[in-house]
């Protein structure tokens, strides 16, 4: 940490002292960082907006549809039968992130969140394209209202809400399949004031989080960046400014030799400030509203090598690492969890292997008892919940396996649709004399197109001896 004053910490930096909002207009950023991160971007993006339209097997690759609880992840079918896959690949997850923090700090958040790839990658491009760099954008901020801040902002919000469609469109075709969406917008319009409003809600809410809170997600709303002031410790890998090679920090001056005149690298440009997307600067240290851009370091790495010093200042490493020089250390805090990462990976793909496609329930029908027949059977009402996650159709048939009963369906033919459910009455009936006790466990085999696939257990009961 550059000096001993923790001010800087009792507000965040796009607020001030009356706890107004600081407008940011970050510096365009450049270099071999925001490179790698354009090419991370770019991909991520054409990967979200094509995977709505991509199908296996006649279905969406990815679909998760909360209306009618169907969920189809990969191409394979979930429904809330498998909900505890989900509960376990949920902590996965979580530990997941726990770790990849610990580690890396908040990197997530500069490279694939895409609140940021969004706001930095797409908006952020399209007011440098309208207004210019952050200096011109500032002035046109401050001027009064004239021709041109009308036409330009005319232009640039035009622009972002068109684009906020674009996202929320997208985001509707994860939720009801990109071919409901397109029957939707192509159709009478009378027909789906449901499909409207929710496409207009959508785009406004991404309009006003990219057009007005910005990096206010990141520094306020998002609960990750709180999650990460728990987690870092003094061995993660963050993005930071090395306080013992650039202090003290003093204007550049052709031709000096800092070091013998008790100068540090830093030139104090405050460029490193200047395009940082949430305001803050990083040589007072790790600070919540980091998010890891990397757009400091390519900023800093010209500095110096336009000076002649080393690059690096500013730069991934921990603050162990600047502290004594050491690299990354795998402590017993990123081995546990570690270990447990790989333990839950273990079991979520035990449970996906095991993962049956078809699920099934059988009990008594509620309020009802035996029936005692004249020739002596015993009859029982049952019911039958069927589940089918498979894309084929099923005529069910159900028999004993004892074969000392006999089943009678109430609808003949059970038909089981594919991604369907099935729920009906059948009666099972058994003679007084293999009765113990007034019951008796009995095992009930499900057949679709004469196959086995599955046996359920269930009590029959009778009259007591």
């Amino acid at each position: 940490m550059s000096e001993d004053k923790e001010d800087f910490r009792d507000r965040i930096a796009t607020v001030n002292e009356d706890g107004k909002r600081v407008w940011i207009f970050p510096k365009k950023p450049k270099g071999r960082y925001f490179n790698y991160r354009k090419i991370t971007s770019y991909s991520l993006l054409a990967f979200l907006f094509l995977l709505p339209h991509i199908k296996v097997h006649g279905d969406p690759f990815l679909l998760l549809n909360v209306i009618e609880r169907k969920f189809i992840i990969f191409g394979y079918i979930f429904w809330p039968q498998d909900f505890y896959i989900f509960a376990i690949a949920t902590i996965l997850g979580i530990v997941f992130i726990i770790l990849f923090t610990i580690i890396y700090g908040r990197i997530f958040c500069g490279w694939i969140c895409p609140q940021t790839i969004f706001m930095e990658m797409i908006f952020r491009r399209i007011e440098y394209w309208i207004e210019g760099d952050y200096t011109h954008q500032k002035k046109l901020a401050n001027q009064s209202w004239n021709a041109e801040k009308i036409r330009k902002r005319i232009l640039k919000h035009s622009i972002f809400w068109i684009i906020s469609f674009m996202i929320a469109n997208t985001f509707l075709a994860y939720i009801i399949s990109a071919d409901e969406l397109w029957r939707i917008q192509t159709d009478n319009m009378v027909k789906h004031y449901g499909g409207l409003i929710a496409t207009a809600v959508f785009t406004t809410v991404f309009y006003f989080v990219f057009a007005r809170l910005r990096e206010q997600v990141c520094t306020t709303i998002c609960p990750y960046g709180r999650l990460q002031g728990v987690l870092l410790d003094p061995n993660s890998m963050v993005v930071a400014y090395d306080y013992k090679r650039g202090e003290g920090r003093a204007k550049f001056k052709k031709g000096e030799d800092r070091k013998n005149i008790g100068k540090g690298d830093c030139i104090d440009c405050k460029l490193c400030v200047h395009v940082c997307p949430t305001g803050i600067d990083i040589r007072n240290g790790t600070q919540l509203e980091c998010i890891n851009c990397t757009a400091c370091i390519d900023e800093c790495d010209t500095i110096m090598e336009g000076v002649g010093q080393e690059k690096g200042l500013i730069r991934f490493v921990s603050e162990n690492g600047i502290k004594n020089g050491t690299g990354f250390q795998w402590t017993k805090r990123v081995k546990a969890y570690t270990v447990l990462l790989f333990v839950l990976l273990g079991i979520l793909a035990t449970l996906l292997v095991t993962r049956q496609d078809f699920q099934a329930t059988i009990f008594r029908q509620r309020g009802t008892s035996y029936i005692a027949e004249n020739n002596g059977m015993i009859e029982n009402i049952f019911e039958i919940n069927l589940s089918n996650k498979t894309r084929n159709d099923f005529k069910i048939q159900l028999k004993l396996e004892d074969k000392i009963g006999s089943i009678k369906l109430v609808v003949k033919n059970l038909t089981l649709k594919k991604e369907a459910h099935l729920k009906d009455r059948f009666i099972v009936q058994y003679p007084f004399s293999a009765m113990e006790n007034g019951k008796k466990n009995i095992i009930i085999i499900v057949l679709g197109n004469g196959k086995e696939i599955q046996r359920v257990k269930a009590r029959f009961i009778g009259p007591m001896l």
